[in-house]
């Protein structure tokens, strides 16, 4: 592995909200408000919150096309 390179997350795996925030190209505090705010899914424990990227990633695209992108039924 070359030197400065992380190591990609498997799709399936739920990662940190500052990765999942990197992958998204979003600010890790926007993403952080739309978790806490009910608006996006993750996982939470303690101080702990996981996202999971795909899942997260299609939500947003939806949001952007006009749908709620909050599971909702439309």
């Amino acid at each position: 592995m070359l030197r400065g390179m992380e190591r990609t997350p498997h799709p399936t795996e739920p990662v940190p909200l500052n990765v999942a925030a990197r992958c998204l190209r979003v600010p890790a505090r926007w993403l952080r408000d739309e978790v806490e705010a009910g608006r996006l899914p993750a996982l939470i424990a303690g101080s702990a919150v996981l996202v999971h990227v795909p899942t997260v990633a299609a939500l947003l695209v939806e949001r952007a096309k006009g749908g709620s992108g909050e599971g909702g039924d439309a």
